[in-house]
């Protein structure tokens, strides 16, 4: 796969050495000379040019990557990169760095952003999965198709508890693509059982969240009040 990561700053050398160790061919693009570290990243492509310019991008031949990565720490370079990429390049997959949590709100479709990573919400989004169970934490926006990358870790209490998944009646608009058990990472089948502690990750539309939350996380009623009280 070949990938395009605009910007070669910390963030933007930091995935193109994961990629390239992932076997992906990358480039990456700043127009700022202090940049362009080739000794940090010798396997990867480098151009010294503005991402915002399309002979840059022609020069950067965008029409044959997979993926283009707006990384800069400029939230309207990240546009402007991703729109170009997406409408001028028909890349496939366009990520975008959302610098400043308050300008979230464009990173959508209409400027050619498949998937929107803010930082922020991001390290907020991963404390708070180290810290709550039965809570639904928000990890990802994907911007085409509106929906979220949600993760759970099913409460012990959970009325879901031993059920297989293929026996669950989940929301629409929601579909359970991992669950994490442990060190293993499975593919859920409709006959595995739910067990406490595992951490299941759902793309939903938001609209669904809430009720995907009340699915997961709340014992049965009729099991609640059959419950004895503690003397």
């Amino acid at each position: 796969m070949r990938v395009a990561i605009a910007g070669a700053g910390a963030v933007g050398r930091s995935i193109a050495a994961e990629l390239l160790e992932n076997g992906h061919e990358v480039l990456l693009v700043d127009k700022n000379p202090s940049s362009i570290s080739v000794e940090r990243v010798p396997q990867a492509e480098w151009l010294l040019a503005d991402a915002c310019e399309i002979t840059s991008l022609d020069e950067a031949a965008l029409q044959r990557c997979n993926v283009v990565i707006a990384a800069t720490g400029d939230d309207k370079v990240n546009l402007v990169v991703s729109l170009l990429a997406k409408t001028e390049y028909g890349v496939p997959r366009v990520v975008a760095r959302v610098n400043n949590p308050k300008n979230e709100w464009l990173f959508n479709e209409s400027w050619g952003v498949d998937v929107a990573v803010s930082t922020p919400r991001l390290m907020s989004a991963l404390v708070e999965e180290a810290v709550s169970v039965g809570d639904l934490v928000r990890l990802l926006r994907f911007s085409q198709g509106d929906a979220n990358l949600v993760e759970l870790t099913l409460p012990r209490e959970a009325a879901l508890v031993g059920t297989r998944v293929g026996d669950v009646s989940w929301p629409t608009d929601t579909s359970l693509v991992t669950i994490i058990r442990g060190n293993r990472v499975l593919t859920p089948s409709k006959d595995d059982a739910l067990e406490a502690g595992d951490e299941l990750l759902f793309v939903a539309a938001p609209h669904r969240e809430e009720q995907l939350e009340d699915l997961l996380s709340l014992r049965d009623e009729a099991e609640t009040e059959d419950e004895p009280e503690e003397e």
